[in-house]
């Protein structure tokens, strides 16, 4: 099953059919209570794609534990989620024995942002596009901050649809989504030990990347082939490295590159040229500009600095 085609959710109304849900009272927005929701009829995993947005609410009974980084965290904690339009997950049942969960999934319809300013500021919540395993981990305050709104978004769309349901509902969205900006900041934080072992992971990985041959081989490593070694989405990575250095992903590449150059720069013979390309550049030019930029010297310049 699970290397079948995903199935495809072009509405709101068709995922609440395949959930076993009555129709949504709404075509283009749903809270959904995850307790109403009935259980998979089978342990095998579902994947969906979905053409709209979802967030999810969700909390675990019954000592549930969630591993988070190289750390696992008590389900007593809310977990929530947010997936844009077009990607891919699973869903699957878990059977065990006296298992509860509750919480609440908000579906958004693209269509239901039309014309409106959060249709083009949705992007920039780079969370839609994090994995499930760097999911936002709430405390208790923020758990029911985050309840109150959504409560608030269903309330308002069970209410009689008039000329300002949408602008309140957006209102609503727009706030739920600053505070998920706030909280994903504060866990950046808070999760030090988590957030610093994949610091230190990649501190290593770009050390040994630029200490061995792979270089040579392969140029300069991407941000792209950094996020996969580490196992955490590109946008997930970089957000970490500004809030806990400053620094993006691609900074902190050219920052070991250039600390790379200096010592062979300082320490060797190689000329110009073949330093850039044992540090992965095809055009000495490329090199020369990139170590300029960065330390306002050439890299002759540099190097007559030692004599």
């Amino acid at each position: 099953m699970s290397n079948t085609k995903p199935i495809r959710i072009k509405t709101i109304s068709e995922f609440h059919q395949l959930r076993g849900l009555p129709k949504p009272e709404h075509p283009l927005i749903s809270v959904i209570n995850v307790k109403d929701v009935p259980a998979l009829q089978h342990n095998e995993p579902v994947k969906l794609t979905l053409d709209f947005y979802l967030i999810a609410l969700k909390r675990v009974f019954n000592n549930g534990k969630l591993k988070y980084g190289q750390q696992r965290y008590d389900f007593d904690e809310g977990i929530m989620s947010f997936m844009a339009p077009n990607q891919v997950f699973s869903v699957s049942s878990d059977k065990k024995e006296g298992l509860k969960q509750s919480g609440y999934v908000v579906l958004i319809h693209p269509d239901f942002l039309w014309n409106t300013i959060l249709a083009k500021t949705i992007k920039r919540y780079q969370y839609f596009d994090y994995s499930v395993h760097e999911a936002l981990i709430l405390s208790e305050k923020e758990e029911k901050t985050i309840i109150g709104i959504i409560e608030n978004i269903q309330q308002e769309y069970h209410s009689n649809i008039d000329n300002f349901s949408q602008d309140i509902v957006i209102a609503h969205l727009e706030t739920l989504l600053s505070y998920a900006e706030r909280f994903y900041h504060r866990q950046f934080l808070t999760r030090k030990k988590a957030n610093h072992q994949i610091l230190e992971r990649f501190e290593k990985l770009l050390s040994d990347y630029f200490d061995g041959d792979e270089i040579n081989h392969s140029g300069l490593p991407t941000v792209h082939y950094i996020s996969e070694k580490l196992n955490v989405s590109i946008s997930y990575l970089s957000r970490l490295l500004q809030t806990i250095t400053g620094q993006t992903t691609q900074q902190h590449i050219h920052d070991k590159l250039i600390e790379k150059a200096k010592e062979k720069l300082s320490t060797t013979e190689l000329s110009v040229s073949e330093i850039a390309y044992e540090l992965g550049f095809e055009h000495s030019q490329s090199f020369s500009k990139l170590f300029k930029n960065k330390t306002h010297q050439s890299p002759l310049e540099f190097r007559q600095s030692f004599n």
